[in-house]
């Protein structure tokens, strides 16, 4: 089976910011978000495609083509959707290349056996307030 597909799951700003990014750079994304709204998000530039769905199921979850993917990155607003969603990807569907957002740092232990990226958008906003504060900008 070929993994040419990077799926996102979740629409947020920052599942849009990225699909844009990979899209231009001639990536196969495709978005998945239960709010035909959230798709507003992306950018004029995106390629890629849209679909509706919930992320939770795994039918919808094959229907996006995550058996195609290379790459599975879950960015919607809720924690415990996204950590599901990981561990779907990583022990069911063997996706090799997972990133993960979560608010919480202390959820991060259901994920340590897994080979999971977790990206934490609060500590990257306090690592950028720091980098500026050094800087004097």
């Amino acid at each position: 089976m070929k993994r040419d597909r990077v799926l996102i799951v979740g629409c947020s700003r920052f599942g849009a910011s990225i699909a844009t990014n990979l899209s231009l750079k001639g990536e196969n994304v495709v978005v998945l978000d239960e709010q035909n709204n959230s798709f507003r998000k992306l950018d004029d530039s995106f390629s890629g495609y849209e679909m509706v769905g919930n992320g939770l199921d795994l039918d919808v979850l094959k229907e996006s083509g995550i058996e195609q993917s290379k790459m599975l990155i879950s960015s919607t607003d809720d924690d415990n959707i996204n950590i599901f969603i990981a561990e779907v990807a990583a022990i069911i569907f063997l996706v090799p290349d997972i990133y993960v957002r979560l608010n919480d740092p202390s959820k991060a232990i259901v994920l340590e056996h897994l080979n999971v990226k977790i990206i934490y958008p609060f500590e990257l906003s306090m690592n950028e307030f720091e980098r500026m504060r050094s800087e004097g900008v």
